[in-house]
C-alpha cells in the first residue's frame, strides 16, 4: 500500500523560513531511519505558495493565479510517499515525523492502485 503524507503549511513554511541546523540534523536522522526500513519511497519540502500558481479550467476557459494563497490552511509544505502494509503503519510512521518535527498536521492519502475501488 503506497501513502501520501502531507505536511499542511504554516506562517514559518509560507514566509520560507529555512529549518535550523538541529531541526535538519534532527529530521536527516529520522529520514535515514524510514527509508532504510523501507518504507520512505520520496519526500521534498515544498516552497511557499509565492513561488507557485494555481492553474483553473472551468467551462474551457484557463485560469492562471500567481500565488501566494491566502488560505494557509489548505496549503502543503511537504511530502512524503511511504511503502507501508497499513494504514495504521502510516500513521505511527507519521506520528513519530510530526514529534521529531516538533509538531503539525499531516493528511494520509492512499494512493489508486489499478483493480483497487474507492
Amino acid at each position: 500500500m503506497r501513502i501520501l503524507g502531507l505536511l499542511k503549511a504554516d506562517e514559518s513554511s509560507e514566509r520560507g523560513d529555512p529549518p535550523s541546523p538541529e531541526l535538519m540534523e534532527k529530521m536527516g536522522k529520522f529520514i535515514e531511519e524510514v527509508a532504510k526500513a523501507g518504507v520512505l519511497l520520496a519526500t521534498d519540502g515544498l516552497l511557499p505558495s509565492s513561488k507557485g500558481k494555481r492553474v483553473r479550467v472551468v467551462g474551457g476557459k484557463i485560469t492562471v493565479i500567481d500565488g501566494p494563497f491566502t488560505e494557509s490552511k489548505e496549503l502543503i509544505a511537504s511530502y512524503a510517499l511511504l511503502q507501508v502494509k497499513t494504514m495504521d503503519e502510516a500513521v505511527e510512521w507519521t506520528s513519530r515525523f510530526l514529534k521529531a518535527l516538533g509538531g503539525g498536521e499531516c493528511e494520509l492519502r492512499p494512493i489508486f492502485e489499478a483493480g483497487e475501488g474507492c
